[in-house]
Order: structure tokens, then sequence, then C-alpha cells
């Protein structure tokens, strides 16, 4: 099979409710990188209208942000078989990233500064609690140390080196994790809770993160990770991308690492 008649399907959880602070870069991201490659593409609103059979037809999944009133939204409406195609997608391996609001939805619960606790879906074992409006927010650039043991070692096989991703974050909401793999490790900034030195969660081939900026652009392996982890699930056959060339993502890479201080090894990319 040609790389042409490659189809990649993005299913984008709540674009009007969830798409704070840019997240919709995410969706750009993959949707140019799967089609600088020849591939057809295919971005699906998974939001009100969205169907069950819709849901079980996307290839990956992005998730965005939301404030905590547009999160309540969401929680209403993604209830019963449409939560219950959501999990499955998730437990069978469909990849995806989750950003600030979405990790908190994939998890137990929300318990925002006012307002009554947000149920989640159960499928990432973590919680988010808002400490109160009169704590400080986690807001500024972050610097991850990926950690998790199989993305990492295909994030390396990928860049050739030991992978850091760079993102920006901000949000009140603190978050514990249970048993799933935390993403990585914090070398810049807060990540989770600002005080364990986690940042994220890694479940199946779903990232969960507090990342901003939005993550994809700035870290664009994951992008192709995510692309090349969806072929491979949907074609049932090993599945290697052609490498794009993305000198101004590395350079702005290495100038952020710089302004930080934060040593990490040149990607071979």
């Amino acid at each position: 099979m040609s790389d042409q008649q490659y189809e990649l399907t993005i299913g984008w959880l709540y674009p009007k409710l969830m798409s704070t602070y840019g997240d919709r870069g995410n969706v750009i991201c993959i949707e140019r990188r799967s089609q600088w490659r020849g591939y057809d593409v295919k971005v699906l609103p998974l939001d009100q209208s969205a169907t069950v059979t819709d849901i079980r037809s996307v290839d990956v999944i992005v998730g965005g942000g939301a404030q905590d009133r547009q999160q309540e939204i969401v929680m209403r409406d993604l209830q019963g078989a449409k939560a219950e195609a959501i999990r499955e997608k998730i437990e069978n391996g469909t990849p995806g990233v989750f950003t600030c609001g979405s990790p908190q939805l994939l998890g137990h619960y929300y318990e925002p500064a006012f307002g009554q606790r947000i149920e989640g879906l159960g499928i990432l074992d973590l919680v988010s609690v808002h400490p109160g409006e009169n704590v400080r927010r986690c807001i500024g650039n972050l610097v991850i140390e990926v950690t998790a043991t199989r993305l990492a070692r295909d994030l390396e096989e990928i860049t050739g080196s030991k992978p850091y991703l760079i993102g920006f974050e901000n949000h009140g909401g603190r978050t514990k994790l249970g048993k799933v793999e935390a993403l990585g490790r914090v070398a810049y900034g807060l990540g989770n809770n600002g005080e364990d030195g986690t940042e994220g969660a890694f479940y199946q081939n779903a990232i969960a993160t507090y990342s901003h900026g939005p993550l994809l652009p700035k870290n664009p392996f994951v992008a192709d990770w995510l692309i090349q982890t969806a072929l491979r699930l949907k074609y049932q056959q090993p599945i290697t991308l052609s490498s794009l060339d993305d000198p101004l993502a590395m350079q702005a890479r290495e100038a952020m690492f710089k302004r930080l201080k934060v040593n990490v090894p040149t990607l071979v990319q």
C-alpha cells in the first residue's frame, strides 16, 4: 500500500467547548503532517451531534482544554453509549493527545474551585482538584522529560535522542496520579501538581498533559508518533513515516531550552 492510499480520521473532542489556549493547533499539526505525506485526512468533530458510530470511526483523538462551565456541559453530554465508545477506543489502543481539561474528563473526577465535583470517565487512574481561588495558578513554560517507558522508547527511535517536550501550562487544578504511568518528569515548570515532579499521564496510546502551546507544533515528532501509531493500528501492518524537514520547529525548541537554561540532547532529526 502506497502512502497516497492511507486515510486518517481525526476525532476532535467538542471543538467549540474545549479549544482553550490554542489547542486546535494540535489538530492542525496532525492534519498538515499527514497531508504533507500524501495521506487523505478527515477531521470529525466529536460534539453533541456526534454518534457512537462517529466515535468508533476515528483513528486518532484530540482533546483540548476548557473552562469549568464548558467542562460540565461536555460531561453532561458524554454519557452512556458515547462514553463507552470513547472508553473502548482508548482501551483498544487508539492514539490520542488530551490537554488540560481533557485528562480531567478521562480521570475519575475534577473538583472545581466552585460548584460540584465533575465526575469523569474513569479511564485514567487520576483525580484533579482545584485548591481554591486564592491559590496561585500553575502558569509558565514547561519542559518534560518523557519517562513513560514505551512512549519514551518509541520517540527515541524517531528522534535519535532522549525525548523532551516543551510547552506552556496554565491550570488551577492539581492532578494526582494513581496507578497510571506518568507521561514524564518535570525538567522546568510545575506539572501535575507542583509537588511530586510528575507531568501528565500515559495509558495505552493516550497522552495526557497540561502542556498547551499547543503541544504538537512545538514537538512535531509526537504528532508523527500519533500518525504512525494510528496507521499501524488501522492497517495492521508495519508503517514507517517518511521524514519531514522541521528546521524552524527544531530551532524554536533549541532557543526555548537555551532561554530556560535546560540542557537537553540535540535531536538527530
